[in-house]
């Protein structure tokens, strides 16, 4: 319970988890600067369109689009500026790895802050054919209707 009120969910990206299957999940801290931190607390953040790239042994977020802060008058950057990911160096050689396999990409799923620091959370994945999609729709379908009759029996 204690950690769920230090976490504070930003941006979720659901296309993910539609478009992908999720092998494996890490938390990467979010390099940002100050008025890029106060837009994202007041929740002004996008990683529907994002992707990840390992370039030279670091990981950066294309795409990630944070809105300009109000108050930030010069100090405001560019609200889809590349950002980099902080992973320790197993983690980056692991991904790297990974990625050179056929099939699997890195995608953002969640920003959020937790104890007061940017996190993203991202994920391994491999892409979803077409029937993929189709499966787990019919599966989720399944999944509504045996809670619809439960509800209508208990009552």
């Amino acid at each position: 319970m204690a950690e769920k009120e230090r976490m504070k969910l930003v941006a979720n990206n659901k296309k993910a988890y539609h478009d992908y299957f999720i092998d494996e999940t890490y938390e990467a801290g979010i390099e940002l600067h100050g008025t890029e931190v106060k837009s994202m607390r007041m929740g002004k953040c996008s990683i529907k369109e994002s992707f990840i790239r390992i370039e030279k042994g670091e990981v950066y977020v294309y795409g990630m689009h944070v809105s300009p802060y109000e108050q930030g008058n010069i100090f405001n950057k560019d609200p889809l500026r590349i950002k980099k990911l902080l992973l320790h160096k197993a983690e980056i050689m692991k991904l790297t790895g990974k990625v050179a396999e056929k099939g699997f990409t890195i995608v953002p799923l969640q920003v959020y802050f937790k104890d007061g620091r940017a996190k993203m959370q991202i994920g391994l994945a491999r892409g979803k054919k077409l029937y993929d999609k189709r499966e787990a729709t019919a599966k989720k379908d399944q999944r509504r209707e045996v809670e619809k009759e439960f509800k209508i029996r208990m009552r």
